[in-house]
C-alpha cells in the first residue's frame, strides 16, 4: 500500500509554489488514492491536471498499482485546515458542536487555537414588550467542534 506521508510530501513539494495549498490526502482500500485541494480564490481543473500528472511522475506504478483522484474541497465540505478558515472570515457559517448544538453565524476570525463566530439571539430587555436581536461573539476550540462549513443562502 502507499503511504500517505509521501503522497502529502510530494503534492505539497508541488503545491508550495503557487496559490493552491494541500487540504487532504485518504488512501482507500485498494490503494486510491484522493487528493483534496483548494485555493484562497478558486482551483481551476488545470490545476488539478497538474498536480495529478506531478503525482504521476513521482509514484511508481511499477512497484505498486494505484488509482488517483486530484479534485478541489468542496464548497458545502467541512473545513479540514486552518486556511480554509481563514479563506471564510467575514463569510456566514454553519457549526456542528460535539454537543450536538447546531448553529450559524458570521466567522469572525481564526487562529491554531480556534475561532471566534458572531451570532445572533432574541433577547427581550427588562421592561419591553418585544424581543431584540442582539450579535453576541462566541468561541470554541476545535476540540469542540465537529464541522464548520460554509453556509450557502439563496435570497
Amino acid at each position: 500500500m502507499i503511504e500517505r506521508n509521501i503522497v502529502v510530501q510530494l503534492a505539497e513539494e508541488k503545491l508550495s509554489s503557487g496559490d493552491n495549498y494541500l487540504v487532504d490526502v485518504v488512501i482507500k482500500p485498494g490503494n486510491l488514492i484522493v487528493v483534496e485541494i483548494d485555493n484562497d480564490e478558486a482551483v481551476s481543473i488545470d490545476d488539478c491536471v497538474e498536480l495529478s500528472r506531478y503525482l504521476e511522475e513521482h509514484l511508481d506504478r511499477e512497484a505498486e498499482d494505484f488509482e488517483l483522484e486530484v479534485g478541489s474541497a468542496g464548497i458545502t465540505f467541512p473545513f479540514k485546515v486552518l486556511r480554509q478558515y481563514l479563506k471564510y472570515v467575514g463569510k456566514e457559517v454553519e457549526i456542528l458542536l460535539k454537543s450536538g448544538v447546531k448553529l450559524t453565524g458570521i466567522l469572525k476570525s481564526a487562529d491554531e487555537n480556534g475561532l471566534v463566530v458572531t451570532v445572533e439571539k432574541k433577547v427581550k430587555p427588562e421592561g419591553a414588550k418585544r424581543k431584540v436581536t442582539m450579535e453576541e461573539d462566541l468561541s470554541y476550540t476545535f476540540d469542540e467542534i465537529k464541522y464548520t462549513k460554509y453556509l450557502i443562502r439563496f435570497k
